[in-house]
């Protein structure tokens, strides 16, 4: 099953705040991501029926076992792309920005690619 760059990024979300903090809730994803309380209420119920986030009933949320794949995977295209961008040249900021959407886009066989010019360097 594929799921969209936005279910993507929560995931990705999720799993950066629950190695920083341990424990993740709607209003930390809040914060973290600049959306609203209802958009993100949304998307963790997207995340739910689609068996990627657990919900305790004190509200905080778990990576399943597929959630959490598809989180390492988008993590792992997402900082290799942005450690490949800034050691050609380009500035922080904007291959944090370029990162964040190129890893949705590209090929498996670009990445791979890409991936390998990375670990050249």
């Amino acid at each position: 099953m594929s799921i969209g760059a936005s279910a993507e990024d929560y995931l990705e979300t999720i799993l950066l705040l629950s190695r920083k903090t341990g424990a993740v809730r709607s209003i930390d994803i809040v914060g973290e991501m600049g959306f609203s309380k209802p958009s993100v209420s949304v998307a963790m119920k997207k995340l739910r029926d689609d068996k990627l986030i657990e919900m305790a009933p004190d509200g905080y949320i778990t990576l399943t076992e597929r959630g959490e794949e598809t989180a390492a995977r988008v993590y792992d295209r997402h900082s290799t792309i942005y450690d490949w961008l800034t050691a050609n040249g380009v500035s922080d900021s904007q291959a944090a920005l370029d990162a964040c959407r190129m890893e949705h886009i590209i090929s498996e066989e670009t990445f791979i690619v890409i991936k390998k010019l990375a670990e050249k360097q």
